[in-house]
């Protein structure tokens, strides 16, 4: 299946009035744009097909189909690529506001997962699990949880280049200042793939979406940095593309360690140009500091 991808515009320019001190100035300010976009299915028989409103996501414009397969894959509803007969963008202006949609149509032989639907529909852009009914509805189990993993050594040095590297290829973030960034780093610090949203879940399923369409997947010799905190719902996206090194500029929450624990992830944060925390170690990474 091929999948033809627009761009979008991600980035708007507004006339801004600044007072500072007892003056006042006009610029023009860049900022993120925010829209939601619907997720639809479409699966079944050709005589009974089945179409389904899966989530409301808002999101910045851009990589839309990633994001509905990343969406669909990390949530368990999907199992691969070769699940998916089309996937493509319908656009519709309501009135004053854009509503955006994306459909992706599953192959006739193929009964999705819907028991990982159990949230509501709407979600916000900063929290990828708002509307789950409780946590066990979120611990998706991953495909490659049984893979063989190979020993990894990595200097600390390798990790301490990659914010830099992440912030130098977002070019977004350095205009608006608010949008998240997932990098897929090789195991010696070359930026392989970055994606950005207005949401951190969001860039993460582009990202695991863009990787699932190029059957590159798992990632289990990558290492995958977050611009922002390390949150459960991040380690568990993680988790289902396979990736067994996440690295994160901000803080992670308890239980993004708890499930980094579980899953035998590497698990850093707060990583700078000369430091980084362990907060979780795999058998199969060794970090080298001398």
């Amino acid at each position: 299946m091929e999948i033809n991808y627009t761009e979008l515009v991600s980035i708007k320019h507004v006339s801004v009035q600044r007072i500072e001190n007892n003056g006042t100035s006009s610029f023009l300010d860049t900022l993120s744009v925010e829209e939601p976009l619907e997720i639809r299915l479409s699966y079944g028989s050709h005589s009974e097909r089945i179409q389904k409103n899966i989530s409301v996501t808002m999101r910045t414009p851009g990589n839309d189909i990633d994001l509905a397969i990343g969406f669909l894959f990390t949530e368990g509803i999907i199992t691969s690529f070769e699940d998916i007969q089309d996937a493509f963008a319908i656009k519709m202006n309501c009135l004053s506001q854009k509503q955006n949609i994306v459909q992706v149509d599953l192959k006739e032989d193929f009964r999705p997962n819907l028991m990982q639907t159990d949230r509501n529909f709407y979600t916000t852009s900063s929290c990828g699990v708002c509307g789950k009914s409780s946590i066990q509805s979120i611990k998706t189990v991953s495909p490659f949880g049984n893979l063989m993993r190979p020993q990894i050594q990595i200097h600390a040095s390798v990790f301490y280049q990659l914010p830099e590297k992440l912030r130098i290829a977002q070019s977004d973030f350095e205009s608006t200042g608010g949008l998240h960034a997932s990098g897929l780093f090789n195991i010696q610090g070359d930026l392989i793939l970055l994606t950005e949203d207005v949401g951190r879940h969001n860039a993460l399923d582009k990202l695991i979406g863009r990787s699932l369409a190029d059957q590159s997947l798992p990632l289990n010799e990558h290492i995958l940095l977050l611009s922002g905190r390390a949150s459960f719902e991040l380690i568990q996206k993680a988790t289902m593309a396979g990736i067994s090194i996440i690295a994160s500029i901000g803080a992670p929450s308890s239980l993004a360690v708890d499930l980094a624990a579980e899953f035998n992830i590497t698990l850093l944060g707060f990583l700078k140009e000369n430091r980084l925390n362990i907060y979780h170690s795999s058998e199969q990474t060794v970090i080298i500091t001398q």
